[in-house]
């Protein structure tokens, strides 16, 4: 039996996921985390096959939850569960450790075969992602410049991008305004620009939002 714990905080999404689970055999709902923090409690004292990831949760950021995950457990694989377009965050969260990246559009016969090719210890790379993964790697030569942003600040690229403020921004990720104006100010160094609209700007044309 493949054991799943599933962390999101939308909980039509977890009900949803369980009711798919139901109608196997061989998937079972164990657990559920509304936060990357309880995520993390549960990890350290239960065993799971599969941990199913969103991006968007309260709290611990996706990138420490998974830092953290791999940390504790080395060996339990992570599927990435999001409305997040792969250009976003994909290549990012497959480098720190994730297993899979799947699309809550996806089709629900899509996300069981990634659960269970994840989970018997493969991978799932959907034709999108792997056409970014080998871009990634025929590119090194020639790295576009948020290449050189870390991931906290790839992050709040993205969501300066999609039209957040600054105050929206801090109050998702739970930083100071300061920390993420630190952060927009790295951002703008980085890519050698100087507004905000200029940030929407770069990341529409490098097609990082949609």
């Amino acid at each position: 039996m493949i054991n799943i714990i599933i962390a999101d905080d939308h909980s039509i999404i977890r009900k949803g996921l369980y009711l798919l689970c139901m109608d196997t055999t061989d998937l079972k709902v164990a657990d559920e985390a509304k936060t990357g923090e309880e995520l993390i409690e549960k990890v350290k004292k239960n065993d799971y096959s599969i941990i199913i990831l969103d991006i968007s949760m309260p709290g611990k950021d996706v990138f420490d939850t998974l830092n953290e995950i791999k940390s504790l457990k080395p060996e339990t694989p992570v599927l990435i569960f999001t409305t997040n377009p792969e250009k976003e965050f994909a290549v990012r969260l497959i480098r720190a450790g994730a297993s899979g990246y799947i699309n809550k559009e996806s089709k629900p016969e899509v996300l069981l075969d990634a659960i269970r090719r994840i989970a018997t210890g493969g991978m799932y790379i959907s034709p999108k992602l792997a056409e970014l993964l080998a871009f990634n790697i025929t590119e090194q030569s020639s790295k576009p410049l948020h290449e050189n942003l870390t991931n906290r600040e790839f992050q709040i690229m993205c969501m300066i991008a999609t039209g957040k403020t600054l105050t929206e921004i801090a109050k998702k990720l739970y930083l100071s305004k300061s920390t993420v104006g630190n952060h927009r100010a790295n951002i703008l160094k980085k890519l050698n620009i100087k507004t905000t609209s200029d940030i929407c700007l770069y990341a529409i044309r490098n097609r990082l939002v949609e």
